[in-house]
This record gives structure tokens, sequence and C-alpha cells, in this order.
């Protein structure tokens, strides 16, 4: 059964910094991309930044300065290091993990369950 967790949330205030963390395990197939993907009350989720395999990123506008995305393919753990918090970065944050089947290339994806940052004085 695959599981992905995250863990690393919390409360920090205004300009201070968190790290997330997130693990894949239990598939026989390969991890392809990871990505962070948050959702604050009343809004859809939306993506924040997210790596493939061999170290590519892409970055929310609103994360690009701030957010660092990083893997450990041997851990198959991405991380999200979160510099100079807003409020409005206060939301649960979703880890997403992509595997492949190289042998036909089909794609299985996974949610996990979100942590939640808050960021307020």
């Amino acid at each position: 059964q695959v599981q992905v967790v995250e863990s690393g949330g919390g409360l920090v205030q205004p300009g201070g910094s968190l790290r997330l963390s997130c693990a894949a395990s239990g598939s026989i197939f390969s991890l392809n991309v990871m990505g962070w993907y948050r959702q604050a009350p009343g809004k859809e989720r939306e993506l924040v930044a997210v790596i493939n395999s061999g170290g590519s990123t892409n970055y929310a506008e609103s994360a690009k300065g701030r957010f660092t995305i990083s893997r450990d393919n041997a851990k198959n753990t991405v991380y999200l290091q979160m510099n100079r918090l807003k409020p409005e970065d206060s939301a649960v944050y979703f880890c997403h993990a992509g595997f492949i089947d190289y042998s036909d290339y089909e794609r299985f994806y996974y949610w996990g369950q979100g942590t939640q940052v808050n960021v307020s004085s």
C-alpha cells in the first residue's frame, strides 16, 4: 500500500521559516515527480512547487525567491524550505507523489493527508 506522509507544519510568525518533509513509500514503481500543493479555507488547491527525479523544479509565482523544493531520491523524500513566510501562506500543505511504470509509462499519483501551516503573530 502506497503511503505519502508529510511532516513539519506548525505555527510561525511572519518572516519566519518552516521546513516541510514528505516521504513516499510502498510502490513497486519508480518515484518520478513530487510536489507540494496548498489549500487555504474557501480556496482551491494550488501548486506551490514540484520537482522531478532529475532535479528540475517549477514554482508558483508566490513561492519564487522564498521557497525551495528539494528531494532525496535514496529516501523517496521531498522537502519544502519556506522562508520569509507571510500570513497569506497559511494553508494546509499537501504532498503529491507520482510513480511511473517504465514498462508502459503508466503513471500513478497519490496525495498525502496534509499538514497545517499557520503564519500569524
